[in-house]
């Protein structure tokens, strides 16, 4: 099958897009992948036997791409291009990747009659909540969440088959748009075997850390993720551990947020901010720590939706510590695979990595379970099979 996947941004990289093409090529199917892009000079690239096919856009096209639902604007200029590919490559069936460009895609599907797989990587109307443009002017007038959530409901109605990424984002989208169970299907985020196989350790990274007690995260550093919880905890944790580090590999706006309550908290020695860092080199972070921690505030996103960071800890047998959003709380739970803090509370923090830290022995069963959870159930040459399956049938 000829399959067209449609992305509304720059590619590479979005490891879940080529996660999902790459196992589709492997059995057999041919991907096309719409992306687009900001420089003329950037051609059509063949990448892992992905064909991506690059069309021009600019800032301009960007940011009406927010106004999506607001204005038409966005979704006539990227149907024009979107029918075109369709035609061009002789696609079979569309693969959505998220609903900022679903209205365009339906819209250049009306005649050809397509069938469409709507992939939800994320809950976006409720994640639009967070957004600090939008809790001012002109976004707040512009651009509506509830709009946004009507119009998933309608694409998800729309749309042949579903694909969302945790088993309590599939229940929250049956109980709200009461579609039936067999129409959508749960493909995880999760690692390849070959991110915890092939690992080449950078040992100047361990050696770094190897006096420390490391508490660590990797990825995304917006507020949101709970990063405040996890530095006010240092203030009991030095108390107690005296070589105790928090190590965050990762970026975000709000960094110096971060960095200034740092400052203010006077634990300079005990924070390192590593910024961004190649993922060739996250397993060197992992080895290096002690403990690997997701501290996510509550909210309807954070509470169906988990973060791959999780499954690329446990990969490495480290225990986690996650706050109780209920996806994350559920998995780690279910795995016995690490402690489940209160979120936005440092104190129950800092009283988890203490009983981690008192208790090697549980640091050790914790991770083991973690370890082999992902490697015989939630590595991506598992969770993929269900993406296989569905393209399968819907062949048939």
């Amino acid at each position: 099958m000829r399959i067209g996947m449609i992305l509304d941004k720059t590619f590479p990289p979005d490891p879940r897009v080529e996660n999902e093409a790459i196992s589709l090529i492997k059995k057999g199917h041919e991907v096309f992948l719409f992306c687009l892009k900001y420089h003329k000079n950037e051609g059509d690239i063949l990448i892992n036997g992905i064909q991506v096919k690059r069309y021009q856009s600019n800032k301009l096209e960007y940011k009406l791409s927010a106004l999506a639902y607001t204005f038409p604007f966005y979704t006539v200029i990227m149907s024009n291009k979107i029918v075109r590919f369709l035609k061009k490559y002789h696609i079979e069936a569309i693969h959505i990747h998220d609903m900022r460009i679903a209205e365009a895609v339906f819209k250049a599907n009306k005649s050809l009659k397509l069938p469409t797989v709507l992939d939800l990587h994320d809950n976006m109307p409720e994640i639009m909540k967070l957004y600090s443009h939008l809790q001012k002017f002109p976004g707040k007038q512009l651009i509506s969440p509830k709009k946004w959530k009507q119009k998933e409901e309608e694409f998800i109605n729309k749309a042949t088959k579903i694909i969302t990424v945790s088993q309590e984002f599939i229940e929250e989208v049956i109980g709200r748009t009461k579609i039936a169970r067999n129409k959508i299907v749960l493909v995880p985020n999760t690692v390849h075997q070959s991110f915890y196989k092939d690992a080449i350790t950078d040992h100047s990274i361990v050696e770094s850390y190897k006096n420390y007690f490391v508490i660590l995260y990797l990825g995304d550093t917006g507020l949101r993720r709970g990063l405040q919880t996890a530095i006010e905890s240092l203030v009991i944790l030095r108390e107690k551990i005296v070589n105790v580090k928090l190590v965050i590999v990762g970026i975000s706006a709000t960094d110096p947020i971060l960095k200034q309550h740092v400052i203010d908290l006077k634990l300079e020695k005990q924070v390192d901010f590593q910024g961004w860092q190649d993922v060739s080199l996250f397993p060197s972070y992992i080895v290096a720590s002690a403990v690997c921690i997701s501290p996510l505030h509550r909210n309807i996103q954070h509470d169906v939706a988990y973060a791959n960071k999780l499954f690329q800890y446990m990969s490495f047998g480290k225990p986690v510590l996650v706050s109780d959003a209920i996806a994350q709380k559920n998995l780690i739970e279910k795995t016995n695979s690490g402690l489940v803090h209160l979120e936005k509370d440092a104190k129950d923090f800092a009283d988890k990595v203490l009983q981690l830290y008192t208790n090697p022995a549980l640091r050790d069963s914790l991770g083991s379970k973690g370890k082999q959870f992902v490697e015989e159930e939630f590595c991506w040459e598992k969770t993929s099979e269900k993406l296989i399956a569905l393209y399968e049938n819907l062949i048939k």
